[in-house]
């Protein structure tokens, strides 16, 4: 096989190329018959790393940071308040996050930094994206040169329209830096159902040479275990762009749900969700196929499915008439496709990409459009064609009949 050839397709995470059962048939030609070939795929092993740091002691990170102790790893678990990590130390749990879960040997938690960081051999960053470029300022004093970061949080920088991994290429050069991201809920992951998930990096001319030595299958490794397994990905692009947009999509789907709407709307959002994420990612330099699998596809099923997550009961919230002050009963919780509306739709303007349903959240929530309005007007846009190769746009014949909110 091409050693050039896109991982994303099937590298196994045990160092082989293919996960796909790549057999051949060749004719006898004494016979004319077909006789299978063994598989070629070589299972060579890979090193995981001794010591990860997960920075960040929410729900997720508590999560990861479970799994790698679970694993064996030595794990250091940073936490921003010091009261948090002093009791998940003494008690054994993160009774904040995932109150449920008892918390393997081999994890410490801490709130110092520098603490955290100290002998990791690679780091994962499980904070807000509002909220990574200060945190990767925060650790480059302390990070060991080399040592491979990979991102657990999902979006898109406001300001600049970066994907995340070119925030912390940018305050942090000269490290790997690749992505975590998968249909995984916390609480799930922690008590270790079966889970799988997509760790992504860009891989050198020496990963190809040696797939089994790359950060991506080094952390792999790191990861597998128990109910836990890890698929690898070069395409770091299509699985940050699946990550991200999921959010805002979910965000519809809980609009519609609360508004009292069902299983159709549900997948008719979810079908055409994916599609703006390909469009997306395929304009980033990303590949459509990564969107059609557990980063993309898999995690904006999962997100949509279940109030669950936080993006899908804001939207119910919403679609119900509560105002979004008096949503989660007035605490102030962290959405992050709440965040990422406003950065993947201007992100999309930039590079002139169509992402109707994420323009339609991102109305709603940040400029004050009428939710049942802003729906009925998204499904009566011109008709278009399905795959998009398909060049057709007609208009509408109703386009100003409203949906029928509150129907049985």
């Amino acid at each position: 096989m091409n050693v050039f050839s896109p991982l994303s397709r099937g590298l196994d995470i045990r160092g082989g190329w293919g996960a796909r059962n790549l057999k051949r048939t060749y004719l006898r030609k004494s016979t004319q018959k077909e006789l299978p070939i063994k598989d070629s795929i070589s299972h060579t092993p890979s090193q995981p790393y001794a010591r990860v740091a997960v920075l960040g002691a929410g729900s997720w990170g508590t999560a990861l940071a479970s799994v790698l102790a679970r694993n064996g790893r030595e794990v250091r678990l940073w936490a921003r308040r010091p009261d948090l990590a002093q009791r998940v130390n003494e008690t054994r749990q993160n009774a904040d996050y995932l109150s449920e879960v008892d918390l393997p040997n081999g994890l410490t938690a801490t709130a110092d930094l520098s603490e955290a960081l100290d002998g990791a051999e690679a780091v994962l960053m499980v904070t807000p994206s509002s909220t990574l470029r200060p945190m990767c300022q925060a650790i480059a004093p302390h990070i060991p040169k080399g040592i491979p970061i990979a991102l657990a949080c999902k979006g898109v920088e406001r300001r600049t329209g970066y994907l995340l991994s070119e925030v912390v290429g940018e305050e942090l050069p000269g490290h790997p830096v690749g992505a975590v991201s998968g249909p995984t809920f916390a609480r799930e992951t922690a008590l270790d159902h079966p889970t799988a998930a997509t760790v992504a990096f860009p891989f050198s001319y020496a990963d190809r040479l040696n797939p089994a030595k790359s950060p991506a299958a080094r952390l792999a490794m790191s990861l597998s275990g128990g109910g836990f397994r890890p698929y690898v990905s070069d395409d770091l692009v299509g699985v940050e762009v699946g990550g991200a947009v999921k959010n805002v999509i979910a965000i519809a789907c809980g609009m519609m749900s609360g508004a009292g709407f069902a299983e159709n709307t549900r997948a008719a959002l979810i079908t055409r969700g994916t599609d703006e994420m390909k469009q997306l990612a395929q304009a980033l330099g990303g590949s459509r196929e990564t969107v059609t699998g557990l980063s993309g596809a898999g995690d904006l099923t999962l997100t949509c499915s279940s109030i669950t997550s936080r993006n899908m009961f804001l939207g119910y919230q919403l679609g119900q008439g509560i105002p979004r002050p008096s949503c989660f009963e007035g605490r102030p919780v962290v959405v992050e496709g709440e965040v990422n509306a406003v950065s993947v739709t201007d992100l999309a303007h930039r590079i002139h990409v169509p992402m109707p349903i994420c323009e339609t959240v991102n109305a709603v929530l940040h400029k004050g459009a009428d939710l049942q309005e802003a729906f009925s007007a998204l499904w009566a846009r011109p008709i278009e064609a399905e795959p998009n190769a398909l060049d057709l746009a007609l208009t509408h014949p109703i386009p100003d009949m409203p949906l029928q909110f509150g129907a049985d």
